[in-house]
């Protein structure tokens, strides 16, 4: 049988396929690591956690940092924790946040509006637009927001604090 050359050129694709196959096994338990699975992988499990500008214009070990920081403030998302970690990541310096919120006991909450007032030197490798739309997708929605960056207010544009409370999309 091993004389018959479409016999043997038959049965190479199999044993390419069963290559395949054993090799996506053995790398199975590492996929979901981020520190070790391939850079698509990465970029799938950032999309699936919803991760904001992780995309082919970061190189790899920035894509993986940004999934691993994702991932560590998910349970914290909306909080200033959470906030402070992500602003952190993207600009590359601590954040100053200010903010009206806090636990009060019940009928003693402050009235009026709340709001936050995030201030940072950089926005990082983000447009300014883009670095907006990640503080207004973690903020909550009921939330006014002003975003300051390197000293100059770049988000409500108008600069009014009515505005900064805002979802238009």
């Amino acid at each position: 049988m091993l004389a018959d050359d479409f016999f043997v050129r038959f049965v190479r694709i199999f044993q390419a396929e069963a290559q395949t196959l054993l090799s996506h096994a053995d790398t199975l338990p590492h996929l979901a690591d981020p520190r070790l699975a391939p850079i698509e992988m990465v970029r799938y499990l950032s999309r699936w956690l919803a991760a904001p500008g992780v995309d082919d214009a970061y190189g790899s070990r920035a894509q993986r940092l940004m999934l691993l920081t994702v991932a560590k403030t998910l349970p914290w998302r909306g909080t200033r924790k959470a906030l402070a970690t992500m602003l952190e990541l993207y600009s590359g310096e601590p954040a100053i946040i200010s903010e009206s919120g806090g636990v009060f006991d019940q009928g003693r909450a402050p009235d009026g509006a709340r709001w936050v007032r995030l201030e940072v030197t950089s926005t990082g490798p983000l447009a300014e637009e883009d670095f907006v739309e990640l503080v207004r997708d973690e903020v909550p929605a009921h939330i006014g927001v002003e975003i300051v960056v390197a000293g100059q207010q770049i988000w409500p544009v108008d600069g009014s604090a009515a505005s900064a409370g805002r979802r238009e999309r």
